[in-house]
């Protein structure tokens, strides 16, 4: 059953080119309503947590540098089939490949500096949310 929350975080590359506001625009008026937001900044053992599921991956120590090279904006975002639709806001995770219009075509770089995170199934997204975000710090 799908949920109405997800996961997104700003990537350094965006943070640091200055497309935060933009960004949360656009997530705005696709319809989500943040529920959580903060900027902060991931550690090597931080990261290494979140992107574990990679951990096997021959870009994982890229992905691990990269996260942690600059501050990113953590959101939880809430809608109506919230992961499914954050997914296609947000385009393919290759920005060569992402639909004009979306975040990615927008704002990515590259394929390793593609600007958003985005939740990929609704567990994923609650644990997640519950990584950056305390329950207090939820709405």
């Amino acid at each position: 059953m799908a949920t109405n929350r997800t996961l997104t975080m700003i990537k350094p590359d965006a943070v640091k080119a200055g497309h935060i506001g933009a960004i949360l625009n656009q997530i705005n008026e696709a319809g989500f309503r943040i529920v959580s937001l903060k900027m902060t900044q991931l550690t090597k053992r931080g990261a290494e947590r979140f992107y574990e599921v990679h951990a096997e991956r021959p870009f994982y120590g890229e992905l691990v540098e990269f996260m942690t090279s600059g501050p990113i904006v953590a959101a939880i975002l809430e809608k109506d089939n919230a992961v499914a639709d954050f997914r296609k806001l947000i385009g393919a995770t290759n920005p060569a490949d992402a639909e004009a219009g979306t975040i990615r075509a927008k704002y990515a770089k590259s394929l390793g500096e593609n600007a958003v995170h985005g939740s990929d199934s609704d567990e994923n997204a609650e644990i997640e949310g519950n990584f950056h975000f305390g329950g207090t710090e939820q709405f």
